[in-house]
């Protein structure tokens, strides 16, 4: 009937591919072009008006201090400390639920499960015991499982490049699996939240295999998670084709999966959770609003900016140790000369750590443990020199007086690479983690109940009186 009613208009949608469904016909574009010129003037704001009504603008002052906007206990960031009152940059501290995510990671070293133990901190709000987290672990295996429907129907169907969209995709989907998906308690949350921290791994995994397959033509090998393995092992074992990694592999990305858990409640993509969260809304739509907040190259997306500026870097610079070469070319990075073009030197500088990124400095030291392992020591050579010369460049070039440190992007995706997972996968991995998070903030939201969140906007524009159609005259 559908078919017939639209041919009956003129509409062949038997020919219609999935490409042309989304082209503008060409005979179009000067029309487009129009409404574009006018989309652009009217949209512009006078940059001025920002400062006369002291707008904080990305809710930051001019001194680049977040505004608040809320209350937590889950995490904890600080990158100054105070002087004879003075307020001074430091070495940046991490904390989950009060403890130094420095400790957390020493006190992980000789076991398996550092992310899940992080995971169950991050949510309850204290460190397990033997057995809490014995049983904590047995309810995550007990609810990775896909089901062979979700599977075929979901993740293996309208497979894209972008992996963070099928991810998005999939996640929303479960609401329709969800026999009480809407319900906004604490115990239906919970419940929602650990689904999701032990499905997503999986569906990750499972959709790149899908993506590689129909558009790539690699053999589709879908590996079952181990109930055995940790989370970590798992991603590598699902992975990988042989399904086989070693102990520091698996090590090293949990490690990575801890680092990326948790970065307090304003960074963009949990900041989004809190006010999606705020509105009412179900799970899965906070977390998939989450996601799309995590896809943008300003926020999750950067790892993936780094490895492909070091690509470049490598391509122009195949001397690692020559450090006048490298100099030059990240000022010509800066000067919007090179690469992007876009003037900046992705994984330096952070929006709250002055001299560094805490969790910088632990990858770090694990991506060269990693790389002796690899035999991968001059790669590892070049990341530790760009990441001294280009904290210098960008000091003279900006004249800055404040230091520029390396944020937790510069190594991670240099880690991941070593790992062998795709740079597809290096956001979806990010995600993973930062799921565990993201559904401790979004329960703490329900927890303590709190008002939509609903900040001001100020009007610029004019008031004008209402104009007939026939009256109207085209500027």
């Amino acid at each position: 009937m559908y078919t017939k009613y639209c041919l009956t208009q003129g509409w062949d949608v038997t020919k219609m591919s999935n490409v042309t469904m989304m082209e503008l016909s060409k005979e179009l574009d000067e029309q487009f072009d129009r409404l574009l010129n006018e989309c652009m003037v009217s949209g512009e704001i006078d940059q001025e008006l920002y400062t006369e009504y002291d707008v904080k603008r990305g809710l930051r002052d001019a001194n680049g201090k977040g505004v608040l906007t809320g209350l937590t206990e889950i995490s904890d960031v600080l990158s100054y400390k105070s002087v004879d009152g003075k307020k001074m940059p430091a070495d940046g501290e991490l904390y989950f639920q009060g403890y130094n995510v420095k400790d957390l990671i020493a006190g992980f070293e000789d076991r398996r499960y550092g992310f899940e133990e992080t995971t169950y901190l991050l949510l309850f709000g204290s460190l397990p015991t033997p057995k809490q987290l014995r049983s904590f672990v047995r309810i995550i295996k007990s609810l990775q499982e896909l089901s062979g429907q979700f599977l075929r129907d979901v993740v293996m169907k309208a497979t894209n490049k972008n992996q963070m969209n099928a991810l998005q995709r999939c996640i929303l989907t479960l609401y329709c699996y969800d026999a009480n998906p809407d319900e906004v308690t604490v115990p239906n949350v919970l419940r929602q939240s650990l689904q999701l921290i032990a499905k997503m791994p999986q569906i990750a995994v499972h959709s790149y295999c899908a993506y590689r397959h129909f558009h790539a033509d690699d053999t589709l090998v879908i590996r079952l998670p181990n109930k055995e393995m940790s989370i970590a092992e798992n991603i590598l074992q699902m992975l990988r084709p042989d399904g086989e990694f070693t102990e520091l592999e698996a090590k090293v990305l949990d490690v990575a999966l801890v680092l990326h858990a948790e970065h307090g409640g304003g960074n963009n993509s949990t900041f989004t959770n809190h006010v999606v969260t705020s509105s009412g809304t179900d799970t899965y739509s906070a977390t998939a609003a989450s996601i799309a907040s995590l896809k943008g190259p300003r926020h999750g997306g950067a790892n993936l900016k780094v490895q492909q500026m070091f690509a470049d870097i490598k391509e122009h610079c195949p001397d690692y140790e020559d450090e006048k070469t490298l100099t030059r070319y990240l000022e010509d990075m800066l000067d919007k000369k090179v690469f992007d073009k876009s003037g900046l030197i992705y994984g330096m500088g952070h929006a709250v750590y002055t001299l560094s990124d805490p969790r910088e400095v632990i990858l770090k030291e694990y991506a060269k443990r990693l790389s002796e392992e690899k035999g991968m020591q001059r790669e590892y050579g070049l990341y530790e020199r760009v990441e001294r010369l280009a904290g210098e460049a960008i000091a003279k070039k900006r004249h800055l007086f404040k230091p520029i440190c390396a944020n937790v992007d510069f190594y991670s995706g240099f880690v991941y690479s070593m790992l062998g997972i795709p740079e597809e996968l290096y956001t979806p991995i990010f995600a993973i983690s930062r799921i565990s998070g993201w559904s401790a903030h979004r329960l703490e939201e329900v927890v303590n109940n709190g008002k939509i969140i609903r900040p001001a906007y100020k009007y610029v524009g004019h008031h004008r009186g209402y104009i007939a159609l026939d009256d109207r005259k085209e500027v």
